[in-house]
């Protein structure tokens, strides 16, 4: 049987994983059109970040790459705009979002900004996914498990909306 040495084929090797990076990259940024009759196909969204968080902007691209219309607003008081849209204690992310009155804090899925949007409660004000979770919507990782995606009230108080 023949060795051949790997620094034979290393420059192989290194194209290849090039390619395949590169393929990698360009399926994860493909723009994926919202359905015609999507509630979000129609909406504006405002997204509240701070100027220097670097997933809020792949949260921006993750929305925009679906079709949404999307504004973002940089702010470097962000607990001032938590505060205005009542984002309750232990439910803030990085970034709020804002469509029309409502309010979606958060790496949260676009599946579930759909569903809130469509059956929305007249209860509800927002819709959040607390902290920064792997895997999520912007966020490096894999997904571990289900999401618990908290629907909350103007006067504070939450509960689960659905886990996703």
């Amino acid at each position: 049987m023949k060795k051949y040495p790997i620094k034979k084929f290393f420059p192989l090797i290194i194209i290849g994983m090039v390619l395949v990076i590169g393929i990698v990259i360009s399926a994860g940024n493909k723009k994926v059109p919202l359905p015609e009759n999507s509630p979000l196909a129609e909406v504006k969204a405002v997204v509240y970040k701070s100027p220097t968080c670097g997933c809020c902007g792949l949260y921006v691209d993750y929305l925009r790459n679906r079709g949404m219309n999307v504004e973002v607003v940089s702010t470097s008081d962000m607990d001032s705009i938590k505060k205005q849209y009542g984002i309750p204690k232990g439910k803030e992310s990085c970034h709020t979002t804002v469509i029309g009155d409502s309010v979606v804090e958060g790496h949260v899925p676009i599946e579930v900004i759909e569903k809130f949007i469509t059956e929305k409660s007249p209860a509800l004000k927002g819709i959040a996914l607390p902290a920064m979770p792997s895997g999520s919507p912007g966020m490096p990782g894999a997904k571990q498990g289900l999401f618990n995606i908290y629907g909350f009230t103007s006067d504070g108080s939450s509960s689960i909306f659905m886990e996703y």
